[in-house]
């Protein structure tokens, strides 16, 4: 539902602009040029990418009849302000936070895991038959996918869009995955959580954060989100966690905290461990696998037990529990098995191999690639965990973006000692390639893309799937 339809249905939108004196009535509002219609309201906001005064002639073509931006004069009513980010933000405070601020609200930062963490914390939910919505990297849900989005966190004005639409349907607990550009950026202004997370922090984003300290100061940001009596959740085990203890802080890992990981088995289709929490022990089985899958675990456990729910119960529904699209989709191929998985940081990388050594019987075999565009600094890094995890290494593309192919790979490649790699530029031979290579009880890993659909080609966006090229090639 679009954000004007909803802004209709709760009252007629009035706006009192800056230099006017004169309220002006509107009937929708956007910061999407896209998504400018007959006498909708434009304003222009400075993204990481892109400057929205760059679309204003776009969004006056599509119907918008007012613009609030930073500098400027168009044939519309045209309102000039210091800061549209700050204009906006102060607007969604002042008229709809009211109308939202009683969503419970769950947010989870970090690099890794915040899709899974949150998704189990989603799918559990159902199973209670709590009404529940997930917003995130793989998409917007209620019951079902509602749509894709641009951004792991979308632009304060979507997030109100989509939180008007769970109101709605009578959706009172969202969780999300919060990403430290959107923390950076303001994209969650305003927003109170009554629950957080800190998952873990490896490199990644420094083309966007420039330092590591940066990209922490961008993830604390969170912690200063609560509401009144709101529950913080950490991973002890992160070499970063004491910039995420606050004085009630729930903790979570192998080292001593309150959900304390004793011991754990991993195979090749389950995970099994032993969980302590309040001086009793408890036994947790998964259909998933990956030591990783532990930690996504245990957030999901501590917010369902800090919401009420019988601990006992919890742990149960984890024999139903599934991995979203993307993360470790398994497929088996003749005697060999074949994972798509969205793996894309240095750590995520070796994570995913160092789980699949403990329980491999012959070789391992990885396609990957990195983005372009993107941090370069983690490209080595990555090429040499995926050559000395693996028994054979295929580099290919990614989403290239607008940088040159060859010099990702090159970046990729640089530093490399063992020999047992190649070079496929082309992703869908890279795939059959690595297809081809298989003997009986080999396992496959294609790495970077996971639940992705398309890829990115010199700015060009064609469709592409990972597990769609797999499957059409061994079905063949």
């Amino acid at each position: 539902m679009k954000l004007s339809v909803l802004f209709k249905r709760i009252q007629h939108a009035v706006i009192q602009m800056p230099e006017l004196e004169e309220e002006m009535e509107i009937r929708g509002i956007t910061c999407n040029s896209q998504k400018a219609e007959e006498d909708s309201l434009f304003v222009c906001i400075q993204g990481s990418r892109a400057d929205g005064h760059d679309y204003i002639e776009e969004a006056i073509e599509n119907g918008a009849e007012k613009i609030i931006c930073e500098h400027g004069e168009y044939n519309v009513q045209t309102i000039i302000v210091p800061s549209t980010k700050e204009y906006l933000n102060n607007y969604l405070d002042t008229n709809y936070y009211n109308k939202i601020k009683d969503i419970t609200l769950i947010g989870i930062t970090g690099t890794n895991g915040k899709t899974t963490s949150c998704y189990f914390i989603y799918e559990l939910l159902k199973m209670l038959d709590v009404k529940c919505a997930y917003i995130g990297t793989i998409g917007f849900f209620i019951d079902k996918k509602e749509r894709d989005l641009n951004n792991t966190t979308p632009e304060i004005l979507e997030l109100y869009e989509m939180f008007l639409e769970c109101k709605s349907r009578g959706v009172n607990v969202i969780v999300m995955e919060v990403s430290s550009h959107a923390l950076e950026l303001d994209r969650v202004h305003g927003l109170k959580f009554n629950y957080v997370c800190f998952t873990n922090l490896t490199v990644d984003h420094l083309l966007f954060h420039k330092t590591m300290d940066n990209y922490l100061n961008a993830k604390k940001k969170l912690f200063n989100m609560l509401k009144k009596d709101a529950i913080s959740i950490t991973n002890v085990d992160d070499k970063y966690k004491d910039n995420f203890l606050l004085d009630d802080t729930i903790t979570y890992g192998e080292s001593k905290s309150d959900f304390n990981i004793i011991k754990y088995k991993l195979k090749l289709d389950k995970t099994i461990y032993k969980l302590r929490y309040n001086n009793k022990n408890y036994k947790v089985k998964m259909n998933v696998i990956g030591k990783y899958n532990i930690y996504n675990s245990l957030v999901a456990i501590i917010v369902l037990v800090n919401m009420g729910y019988n601990i006992k119960k919890v742990i149960k529904l984890f024999k139903r529990i599934k991995l979203p699209s993307g993360r470790l989709d398994m497929i088996k191929y003749k005697k060999n098995v074949i994972f798509v998985d969205y793996a894309h940081t240095p750590d995520a990388v070796k994570n995913v191999l160092t789980n699949a050594i403990k329980f491999k019987k012959n070789k391992i075999y990885t396609i990957i690639g990195c983005g372009g565009n993107r941090d370069k600094t983690k490209r080595k890094d990555m090429g040499i965990i995926a050559t000395e995890l693996s028994d054979y290494v295929i580099f290919t593309n990614d989403n290239p973006r607008n940088e040159d192919e060859m010099k990702i790979v090159n970046d990729m490649i640089n530093g490399i000692i063992n020999e047992n790699y190649e070079v496929i530029l082309d992703r869908s031979k890279a795939i059959k390639r690595g297809i081809d290579l298989l003997n009986k009880k080999d396992i496959l890993f294609i790495l970077g893309k996971g639940h992705e659909e398309y890829q990115l080609i010199n700015g060009i966006k064609h469709h592409f799937s990972d597990k769609e090229e797999v499957l059409n090639y061994i079905n063949k």
